[in-house]
This record gives C-alpha cells, structure tokens and sequence, in this order.
C-alpha cells in the first residue's frame, strides 16, 4: 500500500513548513494539503510560492480549500472585506503589497498564485483516508458534501460518529495536540498560535511535528483532545 502524508493549517507559517518539509522529505509516495496555507501569519506569500515550487516538483500533492483561502477569494472580488481582515487577512495583503485599507482585485495576486488559490478542490479520498478542511456531513455522499460543512464545521462533525471504510483526516479546528479517534484525526494544532505544524503518516498512524511561530493570538476557546472520545 502506499504511504501518504497529510499536513494541516499553515497559516503563513513559512519556516515551520520548510522545517517540515525537510523531515517528511521523501517518507510519503504522495503529499496532501488540508488548506488554510494563508491569514495571520508572517509569511503568507512565501507559503503559496513553496507549495506552487513543490507541486512543479511533486505534480501529484495534493492541496485541498481551506475557509482562509476561500475568504480571500470573497475579498477580492468586493465581498465580506471586513470578515477577511478581521480573520488575519490584512497578514494575507500586506504579504503581497495589497494596501488592507483599500482592498485589492484578483489582478493584485501573481497569476500562479492566482490560478492556485481559485482551483482548490473541497476532498479528496484514497485507500488511506478521506481528505477535507473542516470536516464531512454524516450519511451524506462524499459527492454531495457541501462547502459549508466541508470549510467550516467543527463540533457537529467531530462528534458525529461515522460509518466509513477509512478515517477523515481534517484541519480547521485548532488543538493542542492531534485528536485521534477510530473515524476521525484532527491535524491543526495551532502552528500560528505557537502551537506545532502537524504531519500524520498513513496508513502506519505516524505523526511528525514541528514548533509553530506563534505569530497571532490564540483563538478564545482552546481545543484539547480529551474533551472527544479518543478511540485510539
């Protein structure tokens, strides 16, 4: 069977990617992206144009939507500004020279970075897993999933047993430390918030994390695995 690498949120994070690229390195057959590569911290732009150089080495990762990415995509064409920018999206701008206070236009983004962001797809599935941001409605076909469950759900998903053949691996909601559950893993904890960039390998189950930047508050509620039912 082959090995699969699923990363989580990025969120500008550029050095805590490169760190964990280089200890991936060549463990996986193929890599996937759960999105949120943007917003809140340091080093936005940097971030796409690594995963654009790594997709022109690696054509075969994968890079799923995240709700950041999706926001960004609302903003430049006039919409929701004020949700964007209070989500960490003024990171996002100022990384590409975008005056915050005035906005910007799909023109404003690099053409690659512009044609990478709107092309994200919402899953992706193999033998090992089921790959999504936020995370799936139960009982509903992975080909009808709709993009509010799939960008923005937490609880109603985390909680929600469910009947697959293989695991959801998802991002989004952030926790201190990966929530492993018989149907379920959750891979955000918190790079921006100081917290780590998580890596799990399947189908072995095996993590590798880095040290996160701790560039942006940490959100109001904290996440922590124990509060789940951990199957193992």
């Amino acid at each position: 069977m082959t090995t699969t690498c699923i990363i989580g949120d990025i969120h500008g994070c550029h050095r805590s990617l490169c760190q964990l690229l280089a200890r991936v390195g060549d463990q996986a057959d193929r890599l996937v992206f759960l999105g949120d590569y943007i917003d809140r911290g340091p080093a936005c732009q940097q971030v796409v144009e690594t995963l654009l150089e790594l997709r022109r080495n690696r054509p075969d990762t994968v890079f799923l939507r995240g709700n950041h990415e999706c926001m960004l995509m609302e903003a430049l064409r006039g919409r929701n500004l004020d949700l964007f920018l209070a989500a960490g999206g003024r990171r996002t701008l100022a990384s590409y020279s975008i005056d915050p206070d005035r906005g910007g236009g799909p023109a404003d983004l690099p053409e690659p970075h512009l044609a990478f962001l709107t092309s994200l797809p919402l899953l992706h599935q193999d033998d090992n897993g089921i790959y999504v941001h936020a995370g799936i409605e139960p009982g509903r076909h992975l080909s009808l999933q709709s993009s509010d469950w799939c960008l923005w759900v937490r609880d109603r998903f985390i909680r929600a047993r469910l009947d697959l053949d293989r695991p959801v691996i998802f991002g989004h909601t952030p926790f201190t430390a990966p929530l492993v559950l018989a149907d379920k893993i959750g891979i955000d904890t918190g790079a921006v918030y100081g917290g780590h960039l998580s890596a799990v390998l399947l189908p072995e189950h095996r993590f590798i994390q880095v040290d996160g930047e701790r560039d942006a508050p940490w959100p109001g509620a904290l996440y922590s695995p124990s509060a789940y039912r951990i199957d193992g």
